[in-house]
């Protein structure tokens, strides 16, 4: 399958947040500013690309060849969470204030399901480096467009007339439903197995 495709459909047709629904946590409780998630999507970027970057080398060149495919879990959370100590190094130099809106959800990037699932996908789909590159940004943008969306609809829901017990989670799960209602739409262009 072409690296073209596999990004195309990572963004849209296999949206990592609104079919898989991985990484809901960040994507609920970081929405609701717009610039914070705007903040946490290019972080999620940033990670899901150097997560694919380094995570598939060190399976195909370190763990097939020595026969220990079943270390896969450990040594990928380890290169995850390396990867965030980074992210949150540079954040945190370069932008203190996204940095303390970010708060506790910047370091939780390391059990971010999205990032863990989107290097096991990887590995289960059989993909080469660069289709493992496209997949990880297509992913990481996919998961950017889908938070940042939910942050406008969010600020949007301000001004609105939201029942009583709808507030907060519960319009936001509804509002995600109708999100990746609206996602399905693109099914038909292309999928990915």
């Amino acid at each position: 399958m072409s690296p073209y495709v596999i990004f195309f459909a990572a963004i849209f047709t296999n949206n990592i947040a609104l079919t898989y629904f991985l990484g809901m946590c960040p994507f609920i409780a970081v929405s609701r500013d717009l610039k914070t998630a705007t903040g946490m999507g290019i972080a999620v970027i940033f990670v899901m690309s150097l997560t694919a970057l380094f995570a598939w080398p060190v399976y195909h060149w370190l763990l097939v060849p020595y026969h220990v495919q079943y270390l896969q879990l450990v040594s990928f959370i380890i290169i995850i969470a390396a990867l965030v100590q980074v992210v949150e190094m540079i954040i945190e130099r370069f932008s203190p204030t996204l940095y303390i809106n970010m708060g506790v959800f910047l370091p939780l990037i390391t059990v971010n399901c999205a990032i863990l699932g989107l290097a096991l996908f990887m590995i289960l789909r059989n993909y080469s480096f660069i289709q493992s590159m496209a997949y990880a940004v297509g992913s990481g943008i996919g998961w950017l467009v889908v938070i940042v969306a939910m942050a406008g609809i969010r600020t949007k829901l301000v001004f609105a007339k939201v029942p009583k017990a709808l507030e907060g989670p519960g319009i936001t799960m509804i509002i995600a439903g109708l999100m990746a209602l609206g996602f399905m739409g693109f099914a038909g262009i292309v999928n990915l197995q």
